[in-house]
């Protein structure tokens, strides 16, 4: 059998059930603890990653040991290193890739989180059922579990904190520059950072991690400033037009970002851009309201979403399928609009642009 693990507070009792269902089966006893981890995480959100996952596997390697016998034989690999995961059917298929050598059972942890706060594990295990695994979960005690609202904090999150709300109280102000607004954003910043952040971040912050998604930060700038201006000259092309060739519709896309702040950015992104205003996020989910079919094809293209994952996750990031290719964007609303849902369809044509 195969166990996909990741730190939780039920591992160790995930390895002991599966531990004890190998040594009960028939034949060879042999249990795979896999972990899969994106190559986007070991080289570029956090270094350290693949080290600590593999010291994850040696402790989980060193349980199983104490709970069997020495027929029992235990493999343990990290697995997905060479591609990016971002959804359940990424996780699936790099762990049935992994069974593709004769493995049909797969044993996993109920409180295992390969999205980390994000909720894909029933998604996963029903996907790796369509590829003909016997999927099943281990029966474990699940504690209470209750959301952390303080998470730990450091002096990076601070003064991160502290800059982006001094930075702001100045854009309020104007950038006048006074010794008072100085003194007063100062003040106001230092009070936003000392009770926030602890609450901003979801993670603890990384300095080389920052610095190089504060420099692909800046190269974005230009460019999302390109694609504000492109569409202000298509919304007003229509404006003007005698004939006002609108065809509002809602669309509905699942984004290939992880994480508040890259889905922050995107949102705020899709709303700058004329022609096209984020109603609503739920997770990865978005419902983006589109005036033109240009602003459609946009969404559907995946241009700004592409954009935003090259300034959290680098160069790399860049090769990730477009929402039409992943199947991830469909329309949702509107007289054509419920057809092409219904059909499947979602040929639409242009780039993406915010609400006029």
């Amino acid at each position: 059998m195969v166990v996909p693990v990741g730190e939780s507070v039920t591992l160790r009792q995930t390895v002991t059930y599966a531990v004890r269902e190998a040594l009960s089966g028939a034949g060879e006893p042999v249990v795979h603890f896999v972990a899969p981890v994106a190559w986007h995480d070991i080289g570029d959100v956090a270094a350290g990653v693949r080290e600590e996952t593999e010291t994850l596997l040696d402790r989980v390697a060193v349980w199983a040991r104490e709970d069997g016998d020495d027929d029992l034989v235990v493999e343990t690999t990290v697995i997905g290193a060479d591609t990016y995961l971002f959804g359940p059917d990424d996780y699936a298929r790099v762990i049935a890739n992994y069974a593709d050598d004769g493995i049909e059972r797969v044993v996993v942890d109920p409180q295992y989180s390969p999205g980390g706060n994000v909720p894909i594990l029933r998604p996963m295990e029903a996907a790796l059922t369509e590829r003909g695994l016997a999927v099943e979960e281990a029966p474990v005690d699940r504690p209470t579990r209750r959301g952390r609202l303080l998470r730990r904090g450091g002096a990076l999150q601070f003064a991160t904190l502290f800059g982006i709300s001094f930075l702001f109280y100045q854009l309020l102000g104007g950038f006048a520059g006074t010794g008072f607004d100085v003194a007063t954003g100062a003040v106001s910043a230092t009070l936003v950072a000392a009770m926030l952040h602890r609450i901003t971040f979801t993670d603890r912050l990384h300095l080389p991690t920052l610095g190089r998604q504060l420099v692909r930060l800046v190269a974005y700038v230009p460019y999302l400033l390109y694609e504000i201006v492109v569409s202000n000259l298509r919304v007003a092309y229509v404006i003007l037009h005698p004939s006002l060739p609108i065809e509002p519709r809602m669309v509905e896309t699942e984004c290939a970002v992880w994480g508040g702040m890259p889905l922050t950015l995107l949102a705020n992104s899709i709303t700058l851009t004329p022609g096209t205003l984020t109603v609503r996020v739920h997770g990865r989910r978005m419902m983006v309201h589109t005036l033109t079919p240009a602003a459609r094809e946009g969404l559907f293209d995946g241009a700004l979403e592409r954009a935003v994952r090259f300034v959290f996750y680098g160069r790399p990031a860049l090769a990730v399928a477009t929402p039409r290719e992943r199947d991830d964007a469909r329309i949702v609303e509107g007289d054509d609009g419920a057809d092409d849902a219904d059909s499947g369809e979602t040929v639409v044509t242009g780039p993406a642009g915010g609400d006029a």
